[in-house]
């Protein structure tokens, strides 16, 4: 009877460990484009042949064998690789391999990747600040109007000669940064850098997108449209009378878990920062060559766009100091960051690619940034990104020696990255240090920079490691799971956002990336009655709305989903041709 009532005691629990673990086959679960690099995961104590069969009738399609077993340390688990690359053929497919359960069913198709490239976008519609959404675009996640900001305060961080405390001033529009409801310069400069960079690189991609938006179908692509709303904001959020810019638009403390409409609190403009000021220099000194071509549509625009980038650079080069600090009344998010020399060589180079002007380039040789995997608060990276994409457009020419240096830098990172992908037991180039908090952008960031290095040599293996990221993010990935909402077999169902968690439906808002494992688990008081299952690095996420270290979701973090699903997109269809 004791060993019953255990066992009743412990269903619960044996289902969900069932649960976390996933199927033992892991793979891309959304699917591949004819010509991408395909691969699975399977034990390393599984059968050696494999068969890939259509999921309909259940004939072979293809057939091969497992590789050899490694251990991949993250995880701690041995495994062994299932190459199917060859496979081409349209279809709806599952892998089998004898004794285990078939895996996720896959496609194979030429737009494998179209509805995940529109969510992913639109999910930055479904954040927008001070507009109401209506059903006709967004179904059933319309909702009420929150956040108007054309009334916020001065706080008395911020206070200037012409701007007091508790001035109101308006700083309407702007997306919402995360799973909560405040507005913050520097991540908002490296998501939307990173949407016009993908323009840039990939306008095939986007120019005939739909995503139905409230300004869909004109002549303007719809993510030119949605950055633009962005962009206001963030236009808005300088200071005329000085070029200074604000760190964040918040509220003094994170609002509770209510639609926007019910979250009322007041709402400041909180200390200028050079981080602050570099960014915005930088977005809209890339901006204004990006808007350039629809002056029509934006008239007068790209032109505010330099002026307000070069005032915030001369504001930022006389204030070159002035490190973001937390007021003692404020607990949202600080954004702050010590070391700046990467926003300063962000910056120059955006405006040397925008003007010309050496002295711009210069200013960037000084700082001696090295190139780097992109991060919110390490932003040098995205400039050896800009400058590699200059280096690849034919139509644009680059002194030899600057192209050489690029090559170098570029290569130097997305090199590395290639050598741990490599020799992966998981072919990622993830590494235990890379699980933090937003790992699963990590993942995608990397893949932005092994993007950068097949565009300027056409190396097919760095496109094949920039697939393996996102195949990581969509389920082939210890946990078998995605983590992306909305799509492959068990995505994200209770993430960390605050309307996904009050609208009453229950799937969250779709094409949002989740954060991903992250062993710091700096949540686990808050997620103390759904705690995590391991403090290994690639297995310790919760999806529970608790969990804002490993289950909440950011425009930085959504942005290279958009860029790298564009590059694959792009790129895999150009393979063997001009990269």
């Amino acid at each position: 009877m004791k060993r019953a009532l255990l066992l009743i005691l412990l269903l619960p629990l044996l289902a969900h460990a069932g649960d976390a673990a996933g199927p033992a086959i892991r793979l891309n679960q959304v699917g591949y484009l004819p010509a991408a690099h395909k691969l699975a995961v399977a034990p390393a104590d599984a059968a050696d042949g494999f068969v890939v069969e259509d999921a309909a009738t259940g004939e072979p399609a293809f057939t091969g064998k497992l590789g050899v077993a490694s251990t991949w340390p993250p995880s701690g688990q041995r495994v062994r690789i299932a190459d199917f690359s060859a496979l081409d053929a349209p279809g709806r497919y599952r892998l089998r391999i004898r004794g285990l359960p078939p895996s996720d069913e896959f496609v194979v198709a030429d737009d494998a990747y179209a509805a995940l490239a529109a969510a992913s976008l639109k999910a930055f519609y479904f954040n927008r600040a001070g507009t109401a959404l209506e059903p006709r675009h967004a179904g059933r996640y319309a909702r009420a109007a929150g956040h108007p900001d054309d009334v916020v305060r001065v706080h008395a961080s911020a206070t200037s000669e012409s701007r007091p405390e508790d001035t109101e001033i308006s700083a309407p529009k702007g997306w919402y940064d995360a799973g909560d409801y405040n507005k913050y310069i520097v991540n908002s400069g490296i998501a939307t850098y990173t949407l016009l960079a993908a323009w840039e690189a990939f306008p095939q991609v986007f120019a005939a997108q739909d995503l139905g938006i409230p300004e869909s179908g004109g002549d303007v692509p719809d993510l030119l449209d949605e950055a633009w709303w962005n962009l206001e904001w963030m236009l808005a959020m300088q200071d005329p009378a000085d070029g200074g810019v604000y760190h964040k638009l918040t509220t003094l403390q994170f609002a509770g878990f209510a639609m926007p409409e019910r979250a009322r609190e007041p709402r400041y403009v909180v200390q200028k920062s050079t981080a602050a000021a570099l960014n915005l220099a930088a977005v809209m000194a890339q901006a204004s060559r990006v808007y350039a071509p629809f002056e029509a549509h934006f008239p007068g625009v790209p032109e505010r766009m330099l002026k307000a980038s070069r005032a915030a650079w001369a504001w930022a080069s006389k204030h070159p100091d002035a490190v973001y600090r937390q007021p003692d009344d404020v607990g949202t998010g600080a954004y702050g960051d010590q070391a700046l020399d990467d926003e300063f060589a962000w910056a120059a180079a955006e405006l040397y690619i925008a003007t010309g002007e050496e002295a711009f380039r210069d200013a960037f040789v000084a700082r001696g940034v090295e190139a780097g995997v992109p991060s919110w608060n390490s932003v040098g990276g995205l400039a050896w990104m800009s400058l590699a994409s200059l280096a690849s457009r034919p139509d644009r020419r680059m002194p030899h020696a600057m192209r050489e240096r690029v090559e170098r830098e570029i290569d130097g990172v997305a090199g590395e990255l290639l050598r741990e992908w490599s020799r992966s037991a998981y072919r990622v180039a993830m590494g235990g240090p890379d699980f933090v908090w937003g790992s699963s952008a990590v993942a995608l960031n990397q893949a932005m920079l092994l993007v950068q290095a097949y565009r300027l040599n056409g190396q097919r293996d760095y496109l094949d490691a920039a697939q393996s990221q996102l195949d990581y993010v969509l389920g082939r990935n210890p946990l078998a799971r995605s983590y992306v909402t909305g799509f492959g077999a068990r995505p994200p169902m209770h993430v960390h956002h605050r309307v996904s968690g009050a609208d009453g439906i229950v799937d969250p808002v779709p094409g949002w990336l989740a954060g991903g494992p992250n062993p710091g688990q700096q949540d686990a008081k808050d997620c103390s009655g759904r705690p995590y299952p391991s403090k290994v690095p690639a297995l310790s996420y919760i999806d529970d709305v608790c969990s804002y270290a490993s289950n909440e979701v950011a425009i930085n973090w959504n942005a290279p989903l958009v860029y790298v699903v564009a590059a694959l997109q792009a790129l895999t269809e150009s393979q063997g041709g001009d990269p």
